[in-house]
């Protein structure tokens, strides 16, 4: 985090065609600086789980490069497990499924809920832009589907699918269960869509992202949108904001929870969430979960909080309750 920080203070902003700060800068000559997400971590055996990971490729590199790093908990020889998969954030340009960050949570979420966990590492912006993360996300879950890989073949009850992620991440795991309501897959059966702060935004602000923008500067998750999403057609654009998606019905789901945590600039774009889904006549069981006192992604950036374990409850809760 320090060296991140002095590499930050050293940009010149004269040199950039986009400052997006504290994930990334591009400057003038394409070259892209990004200051966080850059570490990787390679699949092993946990030692204090007893977690096995590792990684798989889903697509060669001609057809986008697309792999998932799985996560099997220890014991449980001969049970099927419910399958979970788990698209991480970083504003659709920053992160990967190696990263430490998701690396660790995994091994704990998985080992606690005792599921399989099939983690998506898609294509960042800006050198592939969205729609691209969108693609390789379903890519994977197609994957999934296919049940070819022996740790699918052997432990996985695809009847029992969820699909995860926080922040971009969770925006993705939306717009898969959407997808999955319009191509149903044969094989997969989509119990529950948990979204964990979701990057959900808007033209017109709500609740307290005004106080809570101009606070911290604000404008990032604007910018980080269209930057990220350059074809779009603005912050209203029904990939980012549900509330103008006349589709938004067709997102088949059992149950969904959304969490947001107080002190997010995106805490209100999730109660938002859950009014405009069952506005659209959605059936699902919609809950929104609130942390109190904490800020975006609190459970991945300060795992020690004491709210990181009575979340992490919640989350397994939520898996375990079909």
């Amino acid at each position: 985090m320090e060296e991140a920080m002095k590499a930050m203070a050293t940009v010149n902003v004269q040199d950039l065609t986009h400052d997006l700060r504290p994930f990334l800068v591009v400057y003038k000559d394409g070259r892209v600086q990004r200051f966080t997400g850059t570490q990787r971590v390679p699949a092993s055996t946990d030692t204090v789980t007893g977690v096995e990971s590792l990684d798989v490729a889903v697509l060669p590199e001609e057809e986008g490069g697309v792999s998932v790093r799985l996560y099997k908990p220890a014991g449980g020889a001969g049970v099927r497990l419910p399958v979970l998969i788990y698209f991480h954030g970083g504003g659709f340009c920053v992160e990967s499924a190696a990263s430490p960050l998701y690396h660790n949570y995994l091994n704990g979420l998985c080992s606690k809920a005792n599921v399989l966990v099939v983690s998506v590492d898609y294509r960042l912006a800006p050198e592939h832009p969205l729609p691209a993360a969108y693609e390789d996300s379903w890519a994977a879950i197609n994957w999934v589907g296919q049940d070819v890989h022996p740790w699918i073949k052997d432990h996985a009850d695809l009847s029992r699918v969820f699909l995860a992620g926080d922040s971009a991440g969770a925006n993705i795991a939306h717009h898969m269960a959407k997808r999955l309501g319009k191509e149903e897959l044969q094989n997969l059966g989509l119990k529950g869509i948990l979204l964990l702060h979701p990057y959900f935004w808007g033209k017109d602000r709500i609740g307290s992202e005004v106080q809570k923008i101009n606070a911290s500067g604000g404008g990032l998750a604007d910018k980080v949108w269209k930057f990220t999403c350059p074809g779009t057609s603005g912050s209203d654009d029904p990939l980012i904001n549900p509330a103008t998606d006349p589709d938004l019905a067709d997102l088949a789901v059992e149950k969904v929870m959304v969490c947001v945590a107080e002190l997010d600039t995106l805490r209100d774009r999730g109660f938002h969430y859950k009014e405009v889904l069952l506005k659209s006549g959605c059936k699902a069981n919609v809950e929104v979960v609130e942390t109190l006192g904490e800020n975006h992604v609190f459970h991945l950036l300060t795992p020690g909080s004491p709210n990181a374990a009575p979340f992490m409850d919640q989350v397994v809760a939520f898996l375990n309750s079909s």
